[in-house]
């Protein structure tokens, strides 16, 4: 590395430095379905540029004032098409939290991935990007991008994974696979929840963009909340969704979920990590 010079190149460079450890630490304490490795953090620097971590359009989903529409695209393997259900309810939950007057549009797509059965945070990001329409600020459109594939994450029990700021996978084999006895709760009910969970964690819950005032973090898992009746409770994208006895899983973010998000969109609480704002 070349010489560094002393005054505000300096202190960018610490800053910057900092960041990075920072970053490392908060992916080291996640859990898996917060993919971050190989290549970088997130991928190359200049995929870090354009692409972010998880959380890194949150103000692109939540504000208007460039992107007044939302288009998310879903790539599938054939037979694992995500339900009717599934996508009617992410559209619900997204326009009741992100402001989009131009609308929120989701395109699906069956799609031969050429991939293997076992999944890595690096095979998401590489083939979600290769298989995507175009880069996620596309003029006034903020685009999402959700793979369905066949096959299972690499870290067995995870069942969905956010690898940057407009892309996550739900693995369905082992969605089903997770499907409690006498189906309570089904496979239906854990395919609903988990597509939510990771498109609230590209909208950056929870504290993975921001540090909220409510003390709703699961201390244990970091990146999620501490209530069951939350969306983004730890269990809901891990085979541990099963000891949902009822099939009442929870699909929705809750009042400090939502608060976080408002408090965020109205500039009342700092948000960082932003590829706009």
């Amino acid at each position: 590395m070349g010489q560094v010079e002393e005054g505000p190149a300096l202190a960018q460079f610490m800053h910057l430095r900092v960041l990075g450890v920072s970053i490392l630490m908060l992916l080291t304490s996640l859990s898996g379905c917060i993919g971050g490795d190989g290549g970088g953090l997130f991928g190359s620097d200049e995929e870090k540029e354009l692409f972010g971590i998880p959380g890194g359009l949150t103000l692109a989903c939540l504000q208007s004032s460039k992107f007044t529409s939302l288009m998310i695209e879903i790539d599938y393997t054939e037979g694992y098409e995500p339900q009717s259900q599934t996508l009617s309810t992410l559209k619900s939950r997204i326009e009741s939290v992100c402001d989009k007057p131009g609308g929120v549009t989701i395109k699906t797509t069956q799609t031969d991935f050429d991939h293997g059965d076992s999944w890595s945070a690096d095979d998401v990001r590489d083939i979600g990007h290769d298989t995507r329409e175009t880069q996620p600020q596309d003029g006034s459109t903020l685009r999402w991008h959700l793979l369905f594939p066949n096959g299972s994450y690499e870290t067995n029990g995870v069942l969905g994974v956010a690898v940057d700021a407009s892309t996550a996978a739900i693995f369905l084999d082992d969605v089903r696979d997770a499907e409690g006895f006498l189906s309570r709760p089904s496979a239906e009910a854990i395919e609903n929840a988990v597509t939510i969970h990771e498109i609230g964690h590209l909208l950056g819950l929870v504290n993975l963009v921001y540090t909220s005032p409510a003390a709703h973090e699961d201390s244990g898992h970091p990146g999620h909340s501490n209530n069951e009746d939350s969306v983004m409770y730890w269990a809901i994208e891990s085979s541990d969704i099963s000891s949902f006895v009822s099939n009442d899983v929870p699909t929705d973010f809750d009042s400090d979920d939502r608060d976080d998000l408002a408090a965020i969109a109205a500039g009342d609480l700092e948000v960082n990590d932003q590829l706009w704002s």
